[in-house]
């Protein structure tokens, strides 16, 4: 069997990739992530010995070309303590390289699980700060589209870190006074909003929605709305029907539920705003009148035995085609082709 290739050799054949106006001022460290069209490097700036993070995306091809564009235009525009800060932009070409901050505490679940300790006042913590961040992009006339636990990293291991929304692939921006609805079909399946599922224009409320997804997790290690069939998970997410049965959800506080009801409302013009949502009793009072029971053991064994379930269903997923394959994100993204017979099974059924 073939050895594997030495650290120091994968380095230098990223290195040799970037651009020299890039390794003129900064260190390539190590590969940290990749996408379809893009790979994430830890970086060294030579002279101050800061570490950042360079996104380099393959702009020749027309998806990363659009997921560069509409990464760019949101971050150019945004200074928020909350949201992930762009640096400065190398442009070729073929690549587009993005120096952005680097957010070493991981992401928040695996945050969760090694904490030992979760509470409801640890919940609103975490909601306080991504609620700041979606509402001033919300004020600028952005909407992230894709707002999930794997896109909210904290900025650092300790125990203050602040968290960070990141990952602005899919956002729209607008000018205010812009026409705000949005038509296109993007997501990610369980966090999606029901007024894309049905193909409906759409506001930044689609975000409140995947927020309210992200609150049912964050107290449960759970989904609300959960299938390996897509069609089955989207009735139950176009019929906004969930529970709170099975740990910890009976030591829950009923104001808690009450927040997470009062986003995953169906109607857009019911749901909360980021600012209503901020001014909710449960996030104000820091979940005061809650108790203050450890829910850390159900949350992350249960989000423990979902990973570990993937995980599996992954494995056979990837006995058909090789686990290096770019399609594993492409995948796990909303089809159009999937909610137009969605759509039209609805339309037979209405009028059948």
């Amino acid at each position: 069997m073939e050895q594997p290739e030495p650290r120091k050799n994968k380095v230098a054949k990223y290195r040799a990739k970037f651009d020299p106006r890039v390794t003129a001022k900064y260190d390539i460290k190590a590969l940290i992530g990749r996408g379809s069209f893009s790979r994430v490097v830890r970086v060294e700036h030579k002279a101050s010995k800061q570490p950042y993070a360079i996104k380099m995306i393959e702009t020749k091809y027309r998806e990363g070309r659009e997921v560069c564009e509409s990464e760019l235009c949101v971050l150019r525009r945004v200074r928020h303590t909350n949201i992930i800060q762009l640096i400065e932009v190398f442009e070729t070409q073929e690549r587009v390289y993005m120096v952005m901050e680097l957010a070493t505490g991981g992401e928040l679940f695996d945050r969760i699980i090694a904490k030992g300790s979760f509470t409801e006042r640890d919940a609103t913590r975490v909601l306080q700060m991504v609620l700041d961040g979606v509402k001033y992009l919300h004020t600028l006339g952005i909407t992230h589209r894709d707002l999930k636990p794997e896109n909210l990293l904290y900025y650092h291991p300790g125990t203050d870190s602040k968290i960070m929304i990141t990952d602005f692939g899919l956002a729209s921006a607008r000018k205010k006074g812009d026409d705000c609805l949005m038509k296109t079909t993007c997501g990610t399946p369980e966090y999606i909003a029901p007024e894309i599922l049905v193909r409906k224009p759409y506001t930044n409320s689609v975000d409140m929605w995947a927020l309210g997804v992200i609150s049912y997790i964050l107290l449960s290690g759970t989904m609300p709305f959960e299938d390996d069939n897509r069609t089955r998970l989207y009735r139950q997410i176009l019929k906004g029907k969930y529970s709170y049965s099975g740990e910890p959800w009976p030591s829950v506080s009923n104001l808690a539920k009450d927040f997470i009801d009062r986003l995953l409302t169906v109607d857009p013009s019911d749901r909360m705003t980021a600012l209503q949502a901020l001014k909710h009793p449960w996030v104000v009072s820091m979940a005061a009148s809650s108790s203050m029971k450890n829910l850390h053991r159900s949350i992350s064994q249960n989000l423990l035995k979902r990973a570990s379930s993937r995980c599996q269903s992954t494995k056979s997923a990837q006995s058909t085609r090789s686990s290096r394959s770019t399609k594993s994100n492409k995948s796990r993204r909303v089809r159009e082709r999937e909610l137009r017979e969605l759509n039209l099974r609805y339309q037979q059924q209405c009028n059948g």
